[in-house]
C-alpha cells in the first residue's frame, strides 16, 4: 500500500534491528517520516541513511538514548517531542531479555525498566504531541502467558527467572495498553498492542551460551523480521483498525490474551505504580 502514510510522522523505538528496523523501513516506504531512538550511534547513523534512501523526501531524524534509566527515558521523550511536534504513530518496540538480574541506577530490574517503564514514560511525555487520530502501537508477546505480576516483588529481588521476568514485562505491555486505551477514550487517539511471533533476529544474543544455542536451534522455525513486523505495520497504518483501541493482535487479528492480561484492576494498579516510579502524573 505505497503512499498510505504520506505526510505522517512515526516515532519508533528499537528501530535499528529486527522487527523495528523492518517496520520503520516499510512505513518510510509508504511515505512516512520516521523519528527513531537508537542506543548505538553507528547503528543510528546507518539507519538514518537507510531511511533516507527509502524515502528521501521525508525529514527523517533520530535520538540517541539508552532507555534503561528514567533520566534517559525522560531526556529521550523531550528530544523526541522537539523533533516530532506532531506524531501520528508512536510505536513502543524496544525490548530485551537477560539471563541474570541487573539493576538500574533507579533500582529497577532491567527487563522491567526497558520493556515496560520505557513504554510508559515515553508515551506519557509524548501524549501532548499526538495528532487527532494518532495511534499508539506497543510490541508485546505471547510470552506474556508465562508471566505474572507480583506487586510485592515487582523488581524481582526475591525470585528471578529469565522467561518469567520477560513474560511479566510482556504482560505489563498488555495491561499498560488496556489502561492507556481507557484514558484515551473519546480523544480519537487509539492504543493497541501485538504479538509479532517468533522472529529470527539478534534478540537473545546477550544470553548465556546454553540459551543462545536453544535460540539458534529454533531460528529455522522463526519468522523473518519483515513477517514479524507485519502486524505492527498493520496497526500503524491500516484503515481496518482505525478507531479500534485496547486490543491485543496477532497475525493482524484481534486475539484474546491470558486472563491475567485482562485484569483491569491489575492494569490500573500497574499504571499508578509506574507513574509513582517515574515521578509522572497518573
Amino acid at each position: 500500500m505505497p503512499g498510505t502514510m504520506e505526510g505522517k510522522t512515526v516515532v519508533i523505538t528499537g528501530a535499528t534491528s529486527g522487527i523495528g528496523e523492518s517496520a520503520a523501513g516499510t512505513l518510510a516506504g509508504m511515505g512516512a517520516r520516521i523519528v527513531f531512538v537508537a542506543r548505538d550511534p553507528g547503528k543510528g547513523s546507518a539507519m538514518l541513511e537507510r531511511l533516507r534512501s527509502i524515502n528521501p523526501a521525508a525529514a527523517h531524524d533520530w535520538v540517541e538514548a539508552d532507555l534503561s534509566t528514567l533520566a534517559a527515558m525522560k531526556a529521550a521523550g523531550a528530544a523526541l517531542a522537539e523533533k516530532a511536534p506532531r506524531i501520528d504513530v508512536l510505536a513502543n518496540n524496544a525490548g530485551a531479555m537477560f539471563d541474570v538480574r541487573h539493576e538500574t541506577a533507579d533500582g529497577l530490574e532491567l527487563t522491567f525498566a526497558l520493556n515496560h517503564m520505557a513504554y510508559f514514560v515515553l508515551t506519557q511525555i509524548l501524549r501532548p504531541n499526538l495528532a487527532a487520530g494518532a495511534r499508539i502501537v506497543s510490541t508485546s508477546s505471547a510470552a506474556h502467558v508465562a508471566g505474572s505480576i507480583d506487586f510485592d516483588d515487582l523488581q524481582s529481588t526475591r525470585r528471578y527467572s529469565t522467561l518469567g521476568v520477560y513474560g511479566a514485562s510482556k504482560l505489563c505491555n498488555i495491561l499498560f495498553t488496556r489502561a492507556l486505551a481507557r484514558r484515551l477514550e473519546g480523544s480519537g487517539v487509539t492504543a493497541n498492542c501485538l504479538h509479532p511471533g517468533g522472529v529470527s533476529t539478534s534478540f537473545g544474543s546477550n544470553l548465556k551460551p546454553g540459551m543462545r544455542f536453544v535460540f539458534g536451534l529454533l531460528k529455522p522455525l522463526f519468522l523473518t523480521p519483515a513477517q514479524g513486523a507485519d502486524t505492527l505495520v498493520y496497526l500503524a497504518s491500516s484503515d481496518a483498525v482505525a478507531g479500534k483501541s485496547g486490543g491485543y493482535y496477532a497475525k493482524r487479528r484481534l486475539t484474546t490474551p491470558s486472563a491475567a492480561a485482562r485484569d483491569d484492576a491489575a492494569a490500573e494498579r500497574l499504571w499508578q505504580v509506574s507513574a509513582d516510579l517515574a515521578g509522572l502524573p497518573a
